[in-house]
């Protein structure tokens, strides 16, 4: 069980059989009347996010979640198959579990599977990924890092857009939570 003084950003805990995760928290101890803590919780099932407010000291659960290091093998009609890097057992796990995220993964990808209950609730990839562009336009002498943007094909399927200056063939930093070019990358 997990008490309100014990509550950070990145505490995951559970009310009433659903695990949330902290977004926010704020202490509040008004002039008249009992201390409470706001907070805003990510539900980990259903991503949506809700605001709710504790009483000092009240208690909440603490949820079965383990998280896994995983690596990304490959992808066929089943789902994406991910083999646990201390046990090397593999599963298999649905795009909707995976998210967004897919779009990123290539082969070898070492990623972290949230799971609750024996259920997997989530792939979390690492903040940046490095990747290879397969396909853009070719970079003109005279364009600068602050003309413009065009788009580009990466090895994942993903397209993002990145500066006029960026070729077929170079190792780009994305940032997965953005979906966005970060700079590139010497080989």
């Amino acid at each position: 069980m997990y008490s309100t003084p014990d509550f950070k950003k990145g505490l995951k805990i559970e009310i009433d059989n659903v695990p949330y995760l902290i977004v926010e928290f704020q202490h509040v101890k008004p002039g008249k009347g009992g201390a409470f803590v706001r907070t805003k919780l990510r539900n980990l099932l259903s991503g949506s996010v809700v605001e709710r407010t504790f009483r000092a000291g009240e208690k909440v659960g603490k949820p079965d979640i383990r998280e896994s290091s995983m690596q990304f093998l490959y992808r066929d009609g089943e789902g994406f198959h991910f083999m646990n890097n201390e046990t090397y057992e593999q599963i298999a796990i649905s795009e909707e579990e995976v998210g967004d995220d897919s779009r990123f993964l290539i082969e070898n990808t070492v990623a972290d599977v949230l799971e609750y209950n024996g259920k997997v609730i989530g792939v979390a990839l690492p903040n940046f990924v490095n990747l290879k562009v397969v396909e853009t336009d070719p970079g003109f002498k005279g364009d600068t890092a602050t003309g413009g943007t065009k788009p580009a094909k990466l090895e994942s399927g993903a397209t993002v857009n990145v500066p006029l200056f960026i070729n077929e063939g170079d190792l780009l930093k994305i940032d997965v939570r953005s979906g966005q070019y970060v700079e590139r990358v010497k080989e």
